[in-house]
């Protein structure tokens, strides 16, 4: 009945921007917390930003500090990842998360996720 859906990955140069989106059903929105993480190849899945309920808190990991913005939409139950001054590292599949824990950054600390989205930076 949850069901968390990614989309807007794909491939861009270094330097570039893209624009993540993922669209929330089966949950009361508005109440949890949402996270974006992401995997690279070989890589342990790791926290990358959160936003409150409110959206008027968030936070994010320090590699993407700066260049990364998220954002939400209650009433789309839709939220956003922007992210500008791509590099390379940044290369992984990206997933949305649903959680209650103010501040999560850890896998375990989210009850929902969705599909994942690749994205692709090329140097």
């Amino acid at each position: 009945q949850v069901q968390l859906v990614e989309t807007g990955g794909g491939l861009v140069q270094a330097g570039g921007s893209l624009r993540l989106s993922c669209a929330a059903s089966g949950v009361t929105f508005a109440t949890y917390v949402m996270g974006w993480f992401r995997q690279a190849p070989g890589k342990e899945r790791e926290f990358a930003a959160a936003i409150n309920w409110s959206g008027a808190y968030t936070y994010y990991a320090d590699s993407v500090k700066g260049r990364f913005t998220i954002s939400r939409d209650n009433a789309k139950s839709t939220v956003y990842l922007q992210m500008n001054s791509l590099k390379p590292e940044d290369t992984a599949v990206y997933y949305c998360a649903a959680g209650r824990k103010l501040e999560g950054r850890s896998p375990g600390e989210y009850e929902y996720w969705g599909q994942g989205t690749q994205v692709t930076v090329s140097s």
